[in-house]
């Protein structure tokens, strides 16, 4: 499993932001993550997501954040992320929903949270990817613990952060397409409590 560096886009420009949106918006579902800076210190506030990351079957699409963002790059991702009929699927994703309205205001629709709604009756806890990976491919999903804790907001990421990366968007696709190609049905998705905006004075 994993996809190849020449299968990931590092999206640099508004030009490739719009192939990108228009690729993503003409599937029916895409792997869905982001990649955040860890905390460290007690107390400390998450300024992510620093990463988003999307993926078709045979593709990844990677959008750094950083502190500030273009507006038309924000739009780009809000038509992608607010998309409802486009479903974005992934593993453990309340924070990722979360933080992405604190920092862009955008309310991501569409979301699947597979380690809720792949998890079997009576299962109390969450399903993970590499468990997921485990049961429908039997195969052993390796996730380096060394890459997931380093600095995410790093202006160029290394090539193993990029495949990190990608792979985590792409892993939580190909579990759905297995799992739909089984015959299997999602159950019905519960949206995210996000935070009401707060009324005009």
């Amino acid at each position: 499993m994993g996809l190849r560096i020449g299968d990931v886009q590092m999206i640099a420009t508004l030009e490739q932001a719009i192939a990108a949106r228009d690729i993503l918006l003409a599937t029916d579902a895409i792997g869905f993550d982001t990649e955040s800076k860890p905390t460290f210190t007690k107390g400390e506030t998450s300024t992510g997501p620093h990463l988003i990351q999307f993926s078709t079957d045979h593709k990844a699409y990677l959008f750094q954040i950083g502190s500030s963002i273009s507006a038309p790059m924000r739009e780009v991702l809000q038509a992608v992320l607010e998309a409802p009929a486009l479903l974005k699927v992934g593993f453990g994703l309340s924070d990722d929903v979360k933080r992405l309205h604190a920092k862009l205001a955008i309310r991501a629709a569409g979301v699947v949270d597979l380690s809720v709604a792949l998890r079997t009756p009576g299962q109390r806890n969450d399903l993970g990817a590499k468990t997921a990976v485990a049961k429908f491919f039997g195969q052993k999903l390796q996730k380096s613990k060394k890459i997931s804790t380093t600095n995410w907001a790093l202006p160029r990421l290394n090539e193993k952060q990029i495949l990190y990366a990608a792979d985590d968007a792409q892993v939580a696709l190909r579990v759905y397409r297995h799992f739909i190609a089984a015959g299997n049905k999602l159950p019905p998705m519960k949206a995210v409590k996000l935070p009401r905006p707060p009324k005009p004075v």
